[in-house]
């Protein structure tokens, strides 16, 4: 019985060894190399880079008011369109008191000025009537009582208009109104009832009521990397897509790039602008929503063409492996070509290849193979 067990083990130990050796003997053996096989076609390639930026409006005008106060009333709220001279919102003014008081006492000296006047008329009339004075030396004092009772009106409004923010003369044009300067949406109102406003100074800016813009004349602006720069100019076409609305398309046209680059993560990049083609359905469009941008830097059509992994790189020059001959006869001819225009997948030969040659690609790995 322990023979035969014996000779089990040596004959189990001797299949092992065997099959290691079998095994290894076939790692060993070299392996058939295949490789991808690609025919020119005549094709077109266009360059493009993409460019992200926002949707604004082209100008956006801040409305501020004339007069400092008190925000007393809010006509209009963000999203309304207005137009040039409406309404937007009510100011009721603090008065400075200095000015107050001058314009009291303006009021109290041209009341003054007027009864005087009135005293020296109706004396000059009587010397007139009973004809001790000329008719010139009458008009003239009329002329001067009439002058005193103007000067007592426009004190009166003076007095008006620094208390009130508006006199009786200049209803219509009150600076208490807030108007706008154009016509456009509202982006924004930032202010609230109650809110104290300051009109534009020397020292300040004054504070803004609302934003206002034409949504109808829009641009794309955006920034692209020294890199392609140079291959810009002005009235290249553009399609934008909005993030946000991902059912719209639109066309812009190139209008301004920047002379002066911007470091933007380490990179010099370009500020660029494009005026954006609104379309008829653009109401769904905000100011300051994410866009892109494809941009077409350069294109050729027509042209014969080969997937850019079968190119071979060597200095200043590109090769490719031509197939010649089939099965056991079949070999590869390094051949030097002229290359154009590349997208980053297909490249342009210009000299070197015809449609009939077919050329050797990248090495079809082994996964690839099993798949």
């Amino acid at each position: 019985m322990k023979k035969y067990s014996k000779l089990i083990i040596a004959a189990i130990i001797a299949l092992i060894f065997i099959g290691t050796f079998v095994f290894l003997w076939q790692k060993s053996q070299p392996k058939e190399v295949v490789y991808n096989e690609f025919t020119p076609k005549v094709d077109s390639i266009r360059k493009t880079t993409i460019i992200t930026g926002k949707i604004e409006p082209r100008n956006e005008v801040n409305v501020k008011p004339q007069i400092s106060g008190i925000i007393t009333e809010l006509l209009k709220e963000a999203g309304d369109y207005v137009q040039q001279g409406e309404v937007i919102a009510k100011v009721k003014v603090i008065p400075d008191m200095g000015q107050l008081s001058s314009a009291e006492a303006r009021v109290r000296l041209a009341d003054i000025n007027v009864q005087q006047a009135k005293i020296d008329y109706d004396r000059v009339k009587a010397l007139y009537d009973k004809q001790l004075i000329s008719a010139d030396e009458y008009d003239k004092q009329k002329q001067k009582l009439q002058q005193a009772k103007e000067e007592v009106l426009a004190a009166q409004d003076a007095l008006q208009v620094v208390r009130d923010g508006v006199s009786k003369s200049n209803a219509s044009a009150s600076s208490t109104l807030v108007r706008s300067t154009i016509s456009g949406v509202i982006l924004d109102i930032p202010v609230k009832v109650g809110n104290s406003v300051i009109l534009s100074n020397t020292f300040n800016d004054g504070t803004t009521i609302a934003s206002v813009a034409n949504m109808n004349d829009l641009i794309f602006r955006g920034n692209i990397d020294e890199t392609e720069v140079g291959q810009l100019v002005s009235g290249m076409p553009m399609k934008i897509t909005v993030g946000a609305l991902q059912d719209l398309t639109m066309t812009a046209k190139l209008e301004y790039i920047s002379p002066k680059a911007v470091e933007s993560n380490g990179a010099n990049q370009f500020e660029i602008k494009a005026a954006v083609a609104v379309p008829t359905d653009g109401g769904k469009l905000r100011s300051g929503y994410s866009a892109n941008a494809e941009l077409v830097l350069a294109s050729v059509s027509k042209a014969l063409t080969i997937p850019e992994s079968a190119i071979e790189f060597s200095g200043d020059s590109t090769f490719v492996y031509v197939i010649q001959g089939e099965g056991q006869q079949k070999h590869y001819d390094r051949r030097q070509v002229q290359t154009g225009l590349s997208d980053g997948v297909n490249i342009e030969i210009k000299k070197g290849l015809t449609p009939q040659d077919k050329v050797r690609g990248p090495q079809i790995l082994a996964e690839d193979k099993d798949e």
